[in-house]
């Protein structure tokens, strides 16, 4: 069995201790930060220059920033947009994107303990699952999900567990009649 050390995870509402407590439950070394917009309006503690402090302040996490390369809203707008959503089948051909796709692979190999993180706490709906886990299944690396269920417990989601949620929930695709490979994934929002 292959042994995968990439993982993903969004801040969501938490405050930076329940953060970091995350982090360290599943011994990360690297938090590896997509947002293409590395800032929270409502949650300070996020703001790239904040976090970046926090982390450092651990001495067991060292903080990168990709979200350029791998972030979900890429500012190359007409040629990874359709009707005013993000496209991730056009942006994961993009040469930026798999450069960084490709550094995540690295690390994996090299067995880093590497997380990226978003804003989304919900998996199922952020570009980490929909844009890079798949992307990654199709290297053979299965992404590992932190998430905090509804009573609040830590527990991690396969890349195929949570995939298959937004197959399940997503009612525009019809899993029925095609395969993974001919589902256009989309982000959830339009960006004008």
């Amino acid at each position: 069995m292959n042994k995968f050390f990439l993982y993903s995870i969004g801040h969501g509402n938490k405050t930076i201790d329940e953060f970091i407590a995350e982090l360290n439950k599943f011994k990360i070394e690297y938090l590896i930060d997509i947002r293409s917009k590395p800032y929270s309006k409502f949650y300070p503690w996020f703001n790239k220059t904040a976090l970046k402090y926090a982390i450092k302040k651990t001495r067991k996490i060292v903080y990168g920033y990709m979200g350029d390369t791998i972030g979900g809203l890429p500012d190359k707008k007409y040629l990874c947009y359709t009707n005013d959503k993000v496209d991730y089948n056009k942006l994961a051909k993009m040469d930026f994107f798999q450069n960084g796709l490709q550094r995540l692979v690295k690390a994996n190999e090299q067995g880093y303990r590497t997380c990226i993180m978003c804003s989304e706490g919900d998996p199922s709906m952020c570009h980490r699952t929909k844009l890079i886990g798949v992307e990654l299944q199709k290297q053979g690396i299965e992404i590992q999900h932190i998430y905090r269920t509804k009573l609040g417990t830590i527990i991690l989601k396969s890349q195929t567990q949570v995939i298959n949620e937004v197959y399940n929930n997503d009612e525009s695709i019809n899993t029925l009649f095609n395969s993974s490979e001919d589902i256009h994934l989309t982000s959830r929002k339009q960006y004008v």
